[in-house]
Parts: C-alpha cells; sequence; structure tokens
C-alpha cells in the first residue's frame, strides 16, 4: 500500500517546478481534524500514485510553505498543477470531496 509520505519545505519548493499536479495535506501531530482525514490522504496517494504525487507536509516543522500559503487553519490540503495552487479545502471532509478535487486537475 502506497501512502503520503511526508516531505519538508525544500522538498515542497522541488515539487513546484517538477511535478505537474500534486497535492500537499498541511497537517500537524497535535491536530485532531488532521488524523480523522490522514487515511483519506493515504487513500489519495494510493489510488492516484501514478498520476499525480500526494504527500504531508508538517507545519509544526515546516513555517515555511505554511507562511508562504498563509496557512492558519489545518488540515489545509492544497491542490497544486504546473506550479500553481488551483484548490485548498480546509477543515475535515469526506474523502469524495479530495477526489473529486483532484479529478478535476485529472
Amino acid at each position: 500500500m502506497s501512502t503520503a509520505t511526508y516531505i519538508n519545505d525544500s522538498e515542497f519548493n522541488a515539487l513546484l517546478t517538477s511535478e505537474t499536479i500534486f497535492v500537499v495535506d498541511c497537517t500537524a501531530s497535535w491536530c485532531g481534524p488532521c488524523k480523522k482525514i490522514s487515511p483519506y490522504i493515504d487513500q489519495l496517494a494510493e489510488e492516484y500514485q501514478s498520476r499525480a504525487k500526494v504527500v504531508k507536509l508538517d507545519i509544526s516543522e515546516n513555517k515555511e510553505t505554511a507562511n508562504k500559503f498563509s496557512i492558519r487553519s489545518i488540515p489545509a490540503v492544497m491542490f497544486f498543477k504546473s506550479g500553481e495552487l488551483v484548490e485548498n479545502i480546509v477543515g475535515v471532509s469526506p474523502y469524495e470531496t479530495f477526489k473529486a478535487a483532484l479529478d478535476k486537475l485529472l
């Protein structure tokens, strides 16, 4: 099973130029709602592994990216296409919401 891997700020910056379509779950270990959607993010990583990169970013340890995109509430799931932020889903949502957002980019 492929689960979403954790990245850091520098890896995030590399994704902006190297990946056409990718999803970043801005999360933190102390965040209860983040734990609720974590299985959904892992499921996205599994289901779309050949079509899109799906990763997690702990904003407690990687403040540069959180500040750059003005992340104030988590979970915040950001969807990127060609280096541009095209959608941001904040809070707990059903799996279908994340899947639909990613499907729109493919």
